[in-house]
């Protein structure tokens, strides 16, 4: 295959849009909407929307009213703004309304119940999308897709319980149509091979365009993958009603529409051999070939491999995305998207450096959405908090409190603890403003906070909680910076140099200072909170220096200062410490589960996979561990999120990539 035509642009004009419109020409809107998209993933956003607008006045067309209705909601969400979720809704609601004109109708009840009798008028399932005519079909596509938009945008913006129920119908419907239509690809795939002779499984019929194709299996994939993400007791009552939640069936449906394959596939195996980069080997299907929502389908493959995976395991392969960033940055050199995929690919493989660059080409690549700049701010805070650099992180903090609206809480609080960790680097004076500014930052926070579907941000009431303890003890918290870091996996994500350099001693100062305090018998408030967190720390960082990040890119002839067994036995001292001493925790007992958490993988690491399962299990019991009766009272912070993560290190023992 020619590696230049597998990645080159097929559209060198603007389609005609054939006027007026009719439904059953619907279809020939294809094109046009696909050169929308185009321009959208090309980063020339209001050039997307001019055209769409030009093309549908109206929005009566079933491609351009919701297509349109799809650029609208990605910029709402990602603004968070009322207005433009408001406009996204109305938008998406208008597409909906459009793919309900063009679907099939609805089978009377009595006709139904007949097709239970007689399969020869099943109107139902296979046989119902089958008596569908091409068009129809597609308004049954992109009716399950608007839908789905529109419960998100709903969720996210009405922010209580009842719109979040009202909307988990809506996903319930979305799911049991894009089943129906993937069993229906299914079933004329089969056909197609019983007749040609071709493999069942991997052959696919010419009757059933790359179009629909593409979009069933990214709402096919999509909804098997969200699925296979519930925590084990909810999966349980979704696979009684008969949904599936197979993970790995869920990326390689999504991956079809590329024609990716596994990343260890034969093909790139002998690639490796002759000297070629494997991240070179092309996808199977060229644009030529391609499906209009193949491209959404690769994000959807780097959203999960590149940012998901930093609540799960399985199923997670960093080369695979390395592949999909890099083809279509070939595709789309100045393509907003896909530079926050290069950069989230860069933070994977603990090259920060490396990511800042991504997410500054990103933002100077375009000014359209001024919004979008707002994810490479929050994802440079991480990166350079990643090698520790506390001042370039302020300013980033500092652009997000101005700009954003995600999350003022959190904003505030990474300013303020960025604040206050500069303050110890500089002059007398500089040092007493920063410190001033931090204070007025967190008598800020917890005033900031918000809810989502009626429920308030864990994140957010972590930092508050920590804000009010900084104020309660007169302007003190215990390695703040470094805290954040690592609930941000800028730990998880820095060279081991830094790690080595910067953090290790950062931690080993403060355990020197507290036990200066210790020996003079001037034990502050908190004391044992922080020794608690400075403990817990130190391990992190040194299980880090013996097992860095199974996906991380060491840097050429590097030898860690700290021996690997040395680093894991200083590591598993750090964690029994915080076990030890967990019953002297006066606030911070959510260390506790935290450092059993943290126990659970360096054992992984070590190969000592059951006493691994007994760490990760006593973090799911439910049981309170080492904690003083003021630790058995309620939840402890970030529970749910921990409890997501152990979960998916029990599921990963086996893939050896804690």
């Amino acid at each position: 295959m020619d590696r230049s035509a597998s990645y080159r642009g097929i559209y060198t004009a603007a389609p005609p849009v054939k006027l007026p419109y009719k439904p059953a020409d619907a279809l020939g809107d294809l094109p046009g909407i696909s050169y929308a998209l185009d321009l959208f993933l090309a980063s020339k956003m209001h050039e997307s929307e001019d055209y769409c607008n030009e093309s549908d006045p109206k929005k009566e067309r079933l491609y351009f009213a919701t297509g349109y209705g799809l650029i609208q909601c990605v910029k709402g969400l990602m603004s968070y703004a009322d207005e433009d979720l408001l406009a996204a809704l109305g938008h998406t609601k208008q597409g909906n309304l459009i793919a309900s004109q063009h679907r099939k109708r609805a089978p009377y009840f009595t006709s139904r119940l007949a097709g239970y009798v007689v399969s020869s008028l099943n109107t139902t399932g296979v046989g119902f999308v089958k008596s569908m005519t091409d068009v129809e079909r597609h308004a049954e596509l992109v009716y399950a897709e608007s839908l789905f938009e529109k419960a998100l945008l709903g969720i996210v913006y009405s922010g209580d319980w009842l719109a979040f129920i009202r909307e988990a119908l809506n996903m319930r419907t979305t799911i049991t149509i894009y089943r129906s239509l993937y069993k229906y690809i299914c079933a004329v795939d089969a056909e197609y091979a019983a007749k040609s002779g071709g493999s069942p499984g991997t052959t696919e019929s010419p009757a059933i365009d790359a179009h629909f194709r593409s979009g069933v299996y990214l709402g096919a994939g999509m909804s098997t993958l969200i699925l296979s993400l519930l925590p084990a007791r909810l999966l349980s009552v979704v696979e009684l009603f008969g949904y599936a939640a197979d993970r790995a069936e869920a990326l390689e449906i999504l991956g079809r529409a590329g024609g990716w394959g596994p990343s260890s596939s034969t093909e790139q195996k002998e690639s490796a051999v002759v000297g070629d980069d494997a991240e070179d080997v092309p996808p199977s299907v060229s644009t030529s070939q391609e499906g209009i929502r193949r491209a959404i389908c690769d994000m959807a493959l780097l959203i999960f491999h590149l940012v998901l995976s930093s609540f799960t395991f399985d199923g997670v392969d960093v080369p695979l995305a390395a592949r999909i960033v890099k083809w279509n940055l070939k595709r789309y050199p100045d393509g907003v998207f896909f530079l926050f995929g290069a950069g989230r690919l860069a933070l994977a493989r603990s090259q920060p450096a490396l990511a800042i660059e991504y997410y500054t080409k990103a933002m100077s690549a375009q000014e359209q959405y001024r919004n979008l700049h707002h994810i490479s701010f929050w994802e440079m805070a991480i990166a350079h908090l990643a090698l520790g650099d506390v001042r370039a992180s302020l300013a980033c903090w500092r652009d997000l409190e101005r700009e954003a609206t995600w999350s003022k809480t959190i904003y505030s609080y990474g300013m303020a603890v960025c604040l206050l960790e500069s303050a110890d680097t500089g002059t007398e004076e500089e040092a007493a403003t920063a410190r001033e500014e931090a204070r007025r930052l967190m008598e800020r926070v917890p005033g900031l906070r918000q809810k989502i579907a009626g429920k308030s941000i864990p994140l957010e009431k972590f930092v508050s909680r920590k804000a009010r303890r900084f104020l309660s003890q007169g302007g003190r918290l215990a390695l703040p910076a470094l805290e954040l870091s690592y609930v941000f996996f800028a730990i998880a994500h820095a060279p081991r140099r830094v790690v080595e350099a910067h953090m290790l001693p950062a931690v080993r100062a403060a355990l020197a200072r507290l036990a200066a305090d210790t020996l003079e018998k001037k034990e502050l408030a908190g004391h044992w909170d922080d020794y608690a967190l400075a403990r817990f720390l130190e391990g992190v960082c040194l299980r880090y220096v013996a097992f860095p990040d199974p996906d991380a890119v060491l840097e050429p002839g590097e030898v860690p200062s700290i021996p690997k067994d040395e680093a894991a036995a200083g590591a598993r001292a750090a964690f029994e410490s915080v076990f030890e001493n967990g019953p002297k925790i006066e606030l911070d007992h959510h260390l506790v589960y935290h450092a059993h958490y943290e126990f659970g993988r360096l054992l992984a690491c070590l190969g000592n996979v059951d006493d691994a399962r007994k760490q990760f299990d006593l973090v799911l019991s439910g049981k309170y561990l080492e904690v003083a009766p003021s630790g058995r009272k309620g939840k402890y912070s970030m529970e749910n999120a921990l409890q997501m993560r152990t979960h998916a290190a029990v599921e990963a023992l086996h893939q050896r990539r804690l």
